[in-house]
């Protein structure tokens, strides 16, 4: 190997395992080793910002974009509201939301077509009295599969097309992942449905109270002239039994004190440590006339004078607050929001909430000023976990929204316009007919997703240039030698699987896809096999909640652990995988 070789897998190597690690952000990682590769060299100067133009990185931001406007404009709910009905059986249930993931998830992002239906499936699960962590796994499956099904269905289907688009002269188009993907999404969600839901571990017997969610670790305080003032902790226990809390205990003066505590004498400004749901806590907060917070936020929620509500809410990886406490990020003082209560999984809060780092994957109970939940909501860049409404701001322009977006699709799938640019349209359309306000146009990019693409793009063209691909390629079909077709593309689709299950899917695709072409070049067959293998193998992340941002979604709110996804996810994969090779040698022969 050569030099530049050496230091570019040396330098692939560190990004790879500072993305297992997870002490830095992926977009950190991946921005940093694009800034080292310029100046080793390895990426000339004048391309090394080549990706942030790149056609994939644009396509992923327009079509965050275009998808919250499908969704202030009320289109999605349109849907699931007609077809959700909480007394249907549980494998009816899963199918059917499984069935509108799948497909709004082919025409918008994955991602975000899981945070519009994750709130309908928990109300749902409610309502029949059951958890949901029995449906909200498969529905996060069930969203992955679907965005296998088309161009710009998930960014690993974006980043094959434009790479094929710039080595063989034309890319994927609209419904070409279609044959392969689709009968992926099919199959796959025939198991989620039928089979899948039954591996999901059960922590509780799925009744009455046990389907809410883990329970919130919380803080009230005892305010001035409080009848409690001078009474023991002890004489609180009665009350907090009636009410459905546990009194874990107490802290003053910044000291936290843990134990039953029975003997303590209550002051002035102490403040309880709760364990409870949002609705015991409210209850148990009322009987005892106690404060929500500290005297000086009590006062600033007073003032707002229009009420209070309380709302849930789950932390994704790149929200505002993740990484970070509610006092830093200015909550009380700049959205008059007060944090109420933390639920973390399988993990014990030590030490102040509000003075707590928010992990991804944390629920937060809010309490925030009447009317204003949806803003609180999205500055913090969280998501409701209750259908409270705030998906739709215009229902008069539902349909509007729905056929200017099916009329961009339609034109990019006949080729009459380049996808970015009709996407591009689609945008202007829906600011200029008031769909989406121009104002938060740019809040609905998901920016460390368009800075991992901008450094990624870079680095693969240059391991591509330097020969680093072809070694890698060489070596894959050194260990297929004497392997049939479907062997060569099974083991490609298990290593981009691997990868996938524990790094980032987009950096996946972006460094198979080449390695795919290579061995096809190496072989003297067309490329088109290998890329639909990557493209599917890279989207099928399901052994891991790190694999896919909406495994992590679903983490807390469905009150999983780490490793419970394999036993639904391995299946799957296997399934995947079995029924794929066979597609591709039909649809895409070598």
């Amino acid at each position: 190997m050569s030099y530049d070789q050496y230091l570019l897998f040396g330098l692939f190597g560190v990004v790879f395992g500072l993305l297992l690690w997870g002490r830095y952000r992926y977009d950190l990682v991946a921005f940093g080793a694009l800034m080292v590769a310029v100046v080793l060299g390895l990426v000339p100067t004048k391309h090394a910002f080549d990706g942030f133009g790149h056609p994939a990185t644009l396509v992923v931001a327009l079509v965050l974009i275009v998808s919250a406007g499908l969704v202030r404009s009320g289109a999605v709910y349109l849907i699931t509201r007609s077809l959700v009905d909480a007394g249907r059986s549980l494998g009816a249930h899963i199918g059917i939301m499984g069935g509108v993931g799948a497909v709004l998830s082919a025409f918008m992002n994955n991602v975000a077509a899981l945070a519009l239906l994750m709130p309908v499936d928990i109300q749902t699960a409610r309502k029949a009295g059951r958890g949901p962590g029995l449906s909200l796994m498969p529905l996060s499956f069930a969203t992955i599969l679907g965005g296998m099904a088309t161009l710009i269905g998930t960014p690993p289907n974006i980043i094959i097309a434009s790479i094929r688009e710039e080595q063989l002269g034309e890319p994927f188009r609209m419904f070409d992942f279609a044959p392969v993907g689709g009968i992926a999404a099919v199959v796959g969600l025939l198991f989620v449905a039928s089979v899948g839901w039954r591996l999901i571990p059960q922590r509780d017997d799925g009744a009455g109270e046990a389907t809410h969610i883990a329970p919130y670790i919380a803080e009230l305080t005892v305010p001035e002239g409080s009848e409690l003032i001078g009474k023991r902790l002890g004489s609180l226990y009665p009350e907090a039994e009636q009410a459905d809390v546990a009194i874990l205990g107490l802290i003053r003066q910044g000291t936290r004190r843990y134990g039953r505590a029975t003997g303590a004498t209550l002051e002035e400004g102490d403040t309880l440590v709760l364990e409870a749901s949002p609705a015991a806590l409210d209850e148990f907060r009322s009987a005892l006339s106690l404060n929500f917070s500290d005297a000086a936020r009590q006062e600033k929620l007073d003032a707002v004078g229009d009420g209070l509500e309380l709302v849930e809410v789950v932390v994704p990886e790149d929200a505002r607050i993740t990484e970070r406490t509610a006092q830093s990020v200015g909550l009380a003082w700049r959205q008059s929001t007060v944090l109420m209560g933390l639920s973390r999984q399988g993990k014990r809060i030590t030490g102040h909430i509000r003075q707590s780092e928010i992990e991804p994957g944390d629920i937060l109970l809010l309490l925030c000023p009447r009317g204003r939940t949806r803003d609180v909501i999205e500055w913090l860049g969280c998501l409701p976990l209750a259908d409270r409404g705030l998906d739709v701001t215009a229902n008069d322009k539902t349909w509007l929204a729905i056929g200017l977006f099916g009329a961009a699709v339609l034109a990019a799938s006949l080729g009459l316009v380049y996808l970015p640019v009709a996407l591009g349209l689609v945008l202007v359309a829906y600011v200029l007919t008031g769909i989406l306000p121009i104002a938060q146009l740019y809040d609905h990019v998901e920016w460390p997703v368009v800075v991992l693409l901008g450094s990624m793009i870079p680095l693969g063209a240059a391991l591509e240039n330097s020969g680093g691909t072809e070694i890698l390629a060489q070596g894959l079909i050194t260990l297929t030698d004497g392997l049939p077709a479907w062997g060569i593309l099974a083991v490609l689709m298990v290593v981009t699987m691997t990868l996938s299950d524990v790094l980032n899917n987009t950096a996946t695709a972006i460094v198979a896809a080449p390695v795919g072409i290579q061995m096809a070049n190496t072989l003297g067959v067309s490329a088109d096999p290998f890329l639909m293998a990557v493209a599917v193998a890279a989207s099928a992340a399901f052994l891991t909640p790190i694999g896919h941002k909406n495994n992590t979604l679903v983490l807390g709110p469905g009150g999983y652990r780490f490793g419970d996804y394999w036993r639904m996810g391995l299946p799957l994969e296997i399934l995947v995988v079995v029924v794929t090779i066979p597609a591709i040698l039909i649809f895409w022969p070598m």
